[in-house]
């Protein structure tokens, strides 16, 4: 705003010589104290540097300088807020009678626009200081507001200044001309004060100082013509290590106040635990001890990223993880800071090491605070750097949910293992340049959730709105109902029992609805005679479905992961006549169960059953379910009263005497653990009583009638249709 005093000066001569000469006289008086006022010359002085700050941040690129002008910006506009109202009253009170011109209504004008810039400032400030996010609405309202008062206090000013030069020969100028220099230097004074603390903000708070460098023990060339990271196709974007901090520190975006429900759902999920995992723990130890530590960097592109790239995988790192790597896994921060993929796999991405905020890396409550507020006042790097399009494509997922062995690791040649990405976009869920018929990846595993998330809501997904008020999952629910409790992550509990949810396909995912299947993930039919006699063999068929899942069933590393038929069969007297897929007291699967998993083996025809991968060369036998694919387990076996079994597959069946006549009772079940417990005694002794837990994916019966021996049995089925997976 102008002086209170200015605004008369603009008056044509005509007005002012029509004027009585005491009138003129209190209005001259008037213009030359306000030019001469500590209170205007303070409060426009703050005003001037508020505007200048306010169009750096808008239209200056993010950084040291800008993050503190922000800081200031907000001091000073709160300091100004007392002085300025104050001033502004004055202002009005002293010329509110004069006549009505056009520098009265650019006044006017610039005042209504300062005070909307005031209020949506202070609004703005308590979203950022206190709230999830600053609001877009009242971010805009501030800077149209800032704009406008500059767009009005310009001719304003001007009019009034350029007035009183023309009049400087006159004798009644020489006055009012010394007060507007004079206040002219004033200014100088709020607006020197406001670049100054920016400049001293800039000195005493420089920002983080990473150390991007190799411990000196570190072998950068393992492999001949390799990059430092080999045998992981992962890459830095530029060539070298990065500092563990700047990709750690996730807790932050959850003790932000900004994403703190995304963070509460990452904390007992897979990318989370990924590189402190029990088991991917020992068998690094082993690829270590066998293959040298350099090794290990082939499974820390996906499952120990920071480590990796903060170089830490070698010899002189108890665990071969960095601290901050063994908590956090694929962190926030790794995870949001790809730049770059190809469906290769084994890591196959190029990662950027993110600009990090000024106060961001700082110890304390208080630094704590200002980092918060800044990444919401001034969000704009925060959100450049971590969100992209490319996020929501299936091939994002590939870099690391595909994986092959290769010479470099087997010594012998390419072998592919695990491969999610393949499999989805060969099968019925993928229909290129149809989002309404396909489903991705982030469709199932990442559902919307309810959110008050400032990332909730998104206008690129064709069914999303950006005021939907959801965000997607971060929970990554697959298949690994064991880590969360083994290792009492927290939320740990609540997790398991959602992926044994998941497992059974309970969980809808309403978004999709029309899209997807409906029922169990894994149906499971019975397909049995409708009635036998006493000493005939019962053939018996389970049909098994691979009914919703968008990849193989069952998916990941197959040499660990079990998925088998159990099956039960009781006489009218409870008694056990048949049963298969049991598990003894040291929870190991009889063996001969119609099982789903693989069985690789290494160069001499031995059977690869401790994931040491690094010797895999090929596979003696594999069993899993492709997207839209059935399978059947056969069994036959005699009916009670008949002597011994003959079993379709040896060893797979024990029988055993009951009624001759009446019914028996058919139970089946598809089970499923992530980690056989070979594996599991190897990674935690041969007398652990610790298991994985066993999910029973899908369920359901049938009842065969047993004729008298003198009944001739028809040739009708059992009663074995599904029945929708009950348990």
């Amino acid at each position: 705003m102008s002086q209170e005093e200015s605004v008369p000066s603009v008056q044509n001569t005509a007005q002012e010589n029509a004027s009585a000469p005491a009138e003129r006289q209190r209005w001259l008086e008037l213009r030359e104290r306000g030019w001469r006022s500590p209170l205007a010359w303070f409060a426009n002085g703050l005003l001037l540097f508020l505007l200048v700050g306010g169009l750096a941040i808008e239209l200056l690129p993010f950084g040291l300088v800008n993050q503190h002008n922000v800081l200031i910006h907000t001091l000073l506009g709160l300091v100004f807020l007392v002085p300025g109202v104050v001033y502004v009253v004055k202002h009005v009170r002293g010329w509110w009678d004069f006549p009505f011109t056009h520098v009265k209504f650019t006044g006017w004008a610039a005042g209504g626009a300062l005070g909307v810039c005031l209020v949506s400032g202070l609004v703005v400030t308590a979203q950022s200081a206190f709230g999830t996010a600053m609001s877009d609405a009242w971010r805009l309202v501030h800077a149209l507001s800032t704009w406008a008062t500059i767009a009005f206090l310009a001719p304003h000013l001007w009019t009034i200044v350029a007035r009183e030069l023309r009049r400087r020969g006159e004798p009644q100028a020489a006055g009012l001309l010394f007060a507007m220099r004079a206040h002219a230097r004033g200014l100088l004074l709020p607006l020197a004060g406001g670049i100054g603390a920016t400049a001293l903000l800039c000195v005493l708070v420089p920002g983080p100082t990473f150390v991007n460098a190799f411990p000196k023990e570190y072998d950068q060339k393992p492999y001949a013509g390799a990059s430092p990271f080999s045998p992981s196709l992962a890459m830095t974007a530029s060539g070298g290590a990065f500092d563990a901090r700047s990709l750690s520190g996730s807790a932050s975006c959850g003790t932000a106040n900004c994403h703190e429900e995304i963070y509460d759902e990452w904390k007992p999920s897979a990318h989370r635990y990924s590189a402190l995992d029990v088991a991917f723990q020992k068998i690094q130890s082993v690829m270590a001890a066998q293959n040298g530590p350099d090794s290990t960097r082939y499974c820390a592109g996906c499952h120990d990223p920071i480590s990796l790239f903060s170089g830490t995988k070698f010899i002189g790192v108890e665990d071969l993880t960095s601290l901050a790597g063994y908590q956090e896994g694929v962190s926030c921060l790794a995870c949001h800071s790809i730049q770059k993929t190809d469906v290769k796999g084994n890591a196959s991405y190029v990662i950027a090491q993110p600009r990090r905020y000024a106060f961001e890396l700082a110890e304390g409550p208080a630094a704590r605070f200002v980092a918060d507020f800044m990444l919401r006042s001034y969000p704009e790097q925060h959100v450049a750097t971590f969100s992209h399009t490319m996020f929501k494509t299936p091939e994002f997922c590939a870099a690391c949910h595909k994986q092959f062995i290769d010479e470099e690791v087997n010594k012998v040649g390419w072998v592919q293992l695990q491969n999610q990405y393949d499999n989805w976009k060969g099968s019925r869920w993928n229909h290129p340049g149809d989002p309404q018929k396909t489903l991705e990846c982030r469709e199932c595993h990442m559902p919307l959730a309810d959110s008050r998330d400032p990332a909730a809501g998104d206008s690129a997904d064709f069914n999303r709105r950006a005021s939907d008020a959801k965000h997607r999952s971060h929970r990554f629910l697959g298949g690994n109902q064991f880590i969360p409790v083994a290792q009492d992550l927290p939320g740990g509990k609540q997790q398991a029992e959602l992926t044994e949810k998941w497992l059974r396909g309970e969980i809808a995912v309403p978004e999709i609805a029309s899209r997807w299947r409906e029922g169990p993930a894994i149906p499971i039919e019975i397909d049995a005679p409708k009635s036998v006699a006493p000493g005939e063999k019962i053939p018996l068929k389970i049909h098994i479905l691979n009914n919703k899942v968008g990849h193989d069933f069952p998916t990941g590393p197959l040499d660990i992961i079990q998925a088998w038929i159990e099956i039960e069969v009781k006489d009218a007297n409870g008694v056990v006549v048949f049963e298969t897929g049991k598990r003894d007291e040291r929870h190991t699967i009889e063996t001969g169960t119609f099982m789903f998993k693989a069985e690789p083996v290494d160069r001499y025809g031995n059977l690869i059953d401790r994931h040491n991968l690094w010797e895999m060369v090929g596979v003696r036998f594999k069993r899993s379910l492709f997207p839209g694919a059935a399978d059947v387990a056969s069994f036959e076996f005699p009916c009670p009263g008949s002597g011994p079994a003959v079993p379709v597959q040896p060893e797979t069946t024990h029988v055993f005497e009951a009624t001759k006549a009446g019914e028996l009772f058919v139970e089946a079940k598809l089970n499923y653990r992530k980690v056989d417990q070979y594996l599991m005694r190897f990674a935690f002794g041969e007398d652990t009583p610790l298991t994985s837990p066993v999910t029973m994916v899908s369920r359901t019966e049938a009842r065969i009638r047993v004729a008298s021996a003198e009944t001739k049995p028809t040739d009708e089925k059992g009663e074995g249709a599904p029945r929708g997976g009950d348990r």
